[in-house]
């Protein structure tokens, strides 16, 4: 797949065809859609495109947004990639991109740059300046610069709706099993990992703790939760603990992992998380030792869920 960081590095001449979406999370909806846009292309010899954008819409247009998302933008490129989609457009959006008509949007941009034959896009889509086009006058500019419009299913619609919605719901309550049902892979954290306050040693647990640079990203409920990672090419299980640590004082959310079978050291690593199951929420414990008796008993019920659900 090869990835653009804007319209204007987009360079292709061959016919395509695009469909348009933030596609955050790129769950079992959004797939479907991308499966739609692969087949598009091989049954009509097209490039096919996905043009996303970056910052989402909301935090540019809503001062106040308090948006979270489920993908960075780096683990989005990383799942569409998976799809089959040959091109990925990542285009920043700004105010002065919003301000487009749909005229300029349609024939600058669909027609003259990425020379479109076939769109696929949602029934209620809108576009141009203050998103006062529809799909109706998307399919009169399909007439009149001969580009088909194929229009994405209500039931599709309402099905990406529900699943982001719930996705999101199920990620703030900690509910990951549930969240990866409905993006048919597992959520995932990623970053670098950077030294802690080195309290997971002094228990015995040594944790890896992961630091995410983007302020974006949904981070789930605070609680433990299992999870799984690829280190040094092997699948390696861990306990995360997300949260501030209350029972040795802690004040900052971390995101810490103590790893089951691995000991390395893992500064300044960049490592991805795939979450499981929470296995419990967060606690205040009366002891450092009530602490490590809790820690060991996760471990256990860690290491006999894997074996009964290998």
């Amino acid at each position: 797949m090869d990835v653009y960081k804007s319209l204007a590095s987009y360079k292709k001449t061959n016919p395509s065809v695009i469909t348009i979406g933030t596609f955050d999370g790129v769950h079992l909806g959004h797939k479907a859609i991308l499966t739609q846009l692969v087949n598009a292309a091989k049954n009509d010899n097209l490039a096919s495109i996905l043009l996303t954008f970056f910052p989402h819409p909301r935090m540019v247009l809503q001062k106040k947004s308090s948006l979270r998302l489920i993908n960075t933008i780096k683990e989005r490129s990383e799942i569409i990639e998976q799809t089959g989609v040959s091109n990925l457009i990542i285009h920043p959006f700004t105010k002065e991109f919003s301000r487009l008509t749909a005229l300029e949007f349609v024939r600058d941009i669909l027609v003259n740059q990425l020379h479109i034959k076939k769109i696929i896009i949602g029934y209620d889509h809108q576009f141009g300046r203050n998103r006062t086009a529809t799909i109706k006058d998307l399919i009169a500019f399909g007439k009149t610069y001969d580009f088909e419009v194929v229009e994405i299913t209500a039931q599709q619609l309402q099905n990406v709706a529900i699943s982001s919605t719930k996705i999101r719901k199920a990620l703030e309550e900690g509910d990951v099993q549930t969240a990866n049902q409905y993006l048919g892979h597992p959520f995932m954290l990623s970053g670098k990992i950077v030294k802690g306050r080195g309290i997971g040693k002094t228990l015995a647990f040594p944790t890896a703790n992961l630091k995410i640079k983007e302020d974006y990203k949904l981070i789930p409920k605070n609680g433990v939760y299992l999870v799984t990672s690829i280190i040094s090419e092997k699948n390696v299980f861990g306990l995360t603990n997300i949260g501030t640590n209350p029972t040795v004082g802690g004040i900052h959310k971390t995101i810490e992992t103590y790893f089951l079978d691995y000991k390395n050291d893992l500064y300044d690593k960049d490592i991805q998380l795939n979450f499981i199951k929470n296995i419990r929420e967060e606690k205040i414990f009366a002891s450092k030792e009530a602490l490590k008796i809790a820690i060991k008993e996760d471990e256990i019920f860690a290491r006999n869920y894997l074996n009964v659900n290998e």
